[in-house]
């Protein structure tokens, strides 16, 4: 990999003429990295796209392809592309759903509003994956019928499928009203009985670890039983029994469902897995009485889970702030607190509270400036990031409280370049706020020649346009890849060095 010409060819002030030429020159990975590129002309992407099916792909998802631009028998990824974003042209489904490319065919089984003959051709594919994804994908009516296929493979896709009707979910969950599956992918490759144990050396394809059959498809039956739970669309009542299930997966699914009744949650807040207090706990769907109970739980996990529940009680919240570690991050509840919550939630007299509601980034000014000022550490580096605190606040809050605040402050977008190059000069030094620093948009060019000293800093550094273009020139030789190609990349460097370095490093 040539990291100068990749840098180039993402550098956005890079003149016409050298995209042309590293269009020339590109191989497949260049060429990518061009298509990337916003400015390129109709010509320019043609040229590119003809490069290989990856490169057409990434345009076609892109918007920047149109139908007349590709040829599926040439590139039918593209195609399939085109199609997957309802942009393909119909006639080419029956040519793709024949096409002699499993891998082909099943992506097309994913696309929309197939019409029906090709429908029908991707039902009855003899390559089950195909059917699989047509069945994950497809409408009601098709989902339906492919729900009794006899694969347990495609039912387990039709499980997942949101648009499968309720009642065939509830029957592919229970087992009753169906017939039995008659295959699996585990009886399609092995004799049975057969468990791939996960410590199984053997290349076993695609079976996963603990895949099984003994003539039931056991392990793809749970699978569907697993995916059934998952999907929103499967009726409450069929999914309750799965409450006492031996499986700590089945349970989990049932766990998180947006539907769950009380009297269910209450019986799996006394799960002894802690997993699945926890997916619990998360649940938005569970009542203040079983939030209270679950903040009292000290499984793994269980409480800082229940802290991201959108639906617990700031009361509760409190109190889990003192018993779990959150760590740096708005939560939910938090995020929705009315004004006069927020209020009390920075004036509380735990800093675990306070440092809670200092992590929201639209908070009154009065507050904000507060909570600048806040004597605990742990507090302030929480709002540190906040827009609009005035030099004046983030200069006291690193003098007040030292190395604990200084990265922080350094993301403050507010930040002025004269605060950002004092931060690259505080003693002891903070390596993580050099890295800030230079991806900050300010920082000046005394802390950006700083920040180089720094070796995580220094890409960083090196694609920031307030570098001096001289230093930028004499970093595209850099030995570290990644400094040369971030020197490459930089807005600020002289299209004559540009020039020249397009011709000097080659392919």
């Amino acid at each position: 990999m040539n990291h100068v010409l990749h840098g180039l060819a993402a550098n956005p002030s890079l003149p016409p003429e050298l995209i042309d030429r590293l269009i020339t020159i590109a191989d497949t990975d260049l060429s990518s990295e061009l298509a990337a590129r916003t400015d390129l002309t109709p010509t320019q992407l043609t040229t590119l796209a003809a490069r290989g099916d990856e490169i057409a792909v990434q345009l076609a998802y892109e918007g920047r392809l149109t139908a007349d631009d590709i040829d599926p028998a040439v590139q039918p990824y593209a195609a399939l592309a085109l199609l997957d974003e309802g942009a393909g042209r119909q006639e080419w489904t029956p040519f793709l759903a024949t096409h002699p490319a499993t891998r082909v065919r099943e992506k097309l089984a994913a696309c929309p509003d197939l019409p029906p003959d090709v429908v029908r051709t991707l039902a009855a594919d003899p390559d089950i994956q195909v059917v699989a994804e047509l069945a994950l994908w497809t409408t009601s009516d098709t989902a339906a019928r492919l729900a009794q296929h006899p694969h347990a493979e495609v039912r387990r896709a039709a499980a997942a499928n949101e648009s499968t009707p309720p009642v065939v979910l509830e029957m592919l969950i229970t087992g009753k009203g169906i017939p039995s599956p008659r295959r699996c992918l585990v009886c399609d490759r092995e004799e049975t009985p057969f468990v791939h144990e996960p410590s199984c050396r053997r290349p076993q394809g695609d079976l996963l670890a603990g895949a099984a059959c003994d003539g039931s498809h056991q392990s793809t039956v749970h699978e569907i039983q697993r995916m059934a739970l998952l999907n929103p669309a499967t009726p409450i009542d069929a999914a309750v029994p799965f409450a006492d299930h031996p499986s700590m997966l089945l349970r989990s699914a049932l766990a998180i469902r947006p539907d769950l009744p009380p009297s269910v949650g209450a019986h799996l807040a006394k799960d002894p897995i802690p997993g699945i207090r926890g997916d619990l706990a998360e649940n938005p769907a569970i009542a203040d009485t079983l939030i209270r109970t679950l903040a009292a739980d000290r499984g793994h996990d269980v409480q800082r889970r229940l802290a991201h529940n959108p639906n617990v009680p700031l009361d509760v919240l409190a109190d889990l702030a003192g018993a779990t570690r959150i760590g740096s991050t708005l939560l939910p509840r938090i995020a929705a607190a009315s004004p006069d919550e927020t209020v009390q939630l920075a004036a509380s007299r735990d800093a675990a509270v306070r440092m809670l509601v200092a992590q929201r980034r639209d908070l009154p000014a009065a507050i904000r400036d507060t909570l600048a000022a806040d004597p605990d550490a742990k507090v302030a580096k929480s709002v540190a990031p906040h827009p609009g605190l005035s030099d004046a606040h983030l200069r006291a809050m690193v003098t007040r409280h030292g190395v604990q605040v200084v990265a922080k402050v350094a993301t403050n977008p507010d930040a002025s370049p004269a605060v950002l190059e004092e931060l690259t000069r505080h003693q002891p030094p903070v390596r993580k706020a050099f890295r800030e620093v230079a991806g900050h948009p300010h920082a000046p060019a005394p802390a950006l020649l700083a920040c180089l000293t720094d070796e995580q800093a220094r890409p960083l550094a090196a694609a920031h346009p307030n570098l001096p273009p001289a230093v930028i020139a004499e970093l595209l030789t850099e030995d570290d890849g990644r400094v040369a190609e971030a020197a490459a990349s930089n807005p600020s460097l002289a299209p004559t060095v540009m020039s020249v370095a397009s011709r000097r490093f080659v392919l």
